[in-house]
C-alpha cells in the first residue's frame, strides 16, 4: 500500500500557479471544492453554500469573483443557460449540454454526438470562436 505524502493543498496550489493565479487561502479552498472529484456544474450560490458548509468563510461576491478569475484563467467554463443564470463547468474540453428546465441540472453531451451541417457566415471582421449547443429538456 502506497501512502500519499503530498500536502492536502498541493494539487490545488500547482493548478492555480500553472494558470497564473496566486494561491490565496480563499482561492485554494474554492479550488479544492471545485476540482476534487469528478467534473461538475455549479452556480456561484451552490459553491457558496458548499464553502459555508465546509467552514470556509467567504462572501458570495468573492465566490463570484473567484469563479470569473478561474474562468478567465481557463480552469472553468461558464455556461449561460438564460439571462442571469450561469453555471461554471469544471470540464473545459469541447462539449455541449442538456439543460433540464424543471430541475436546473446540466448534463454533458460529447461534441461528437452533435452534428452541425453548416453555420452562418460570421459578421464582417469576425471569426467564429466556438459553438455552444444547449438542448433544453424536461422530464416527461
Amino acid at each position: 500500500m502506497q501512502i500519499d505524502t503530498t500536502r492536502p493543498y498541493t494539487h490545488s496550489i500547482e493548478r492555480l500557479k500553472a494558470a497564473g493565479l496566486r494561491p490565496t487561502r480563499q482561492r485554494l479552498a474554492l479550488a479544492r471544492l471545485l476540482f476534487e472529484g469528478c467534473d461538475r456544474h455549479v452556480t456561484a450560490e451552490q459553491l457558496h453554500g458548499e464553502a459555508l458548509g465546509a467552514n470556509v468563510r467567504v462572501s458570495l461576491a468573492t465566490v463570484y469573483n473567484t469563479l470569473h478569475q478561474f474562468t478567465d484563467a481557463g480552469l472553468l467554463r461558464e455556461v449561460v443557460v438564460e439571462a442571469g443564470r450561469s453555471y461554471f463547468d469544471t470540464n473545459t474540453g469541447t462539449h455541449h449540454h442538456f439543460f433540464f428546465t424543471d430541475s436546473g441540472d446540466l448534463l454533458d453531451i460529447a461534441s461528437e454526438d452533435i452534428g452541425l451541417e453548416r453555420l452562418p457566415q460570421a459578421p464582417t471582421g469576425t471569426i467564429i470562436d466556438s459553438v455552444d449547443v444547449i438542448i433544453r429538456v424536461r422530464r416527461g
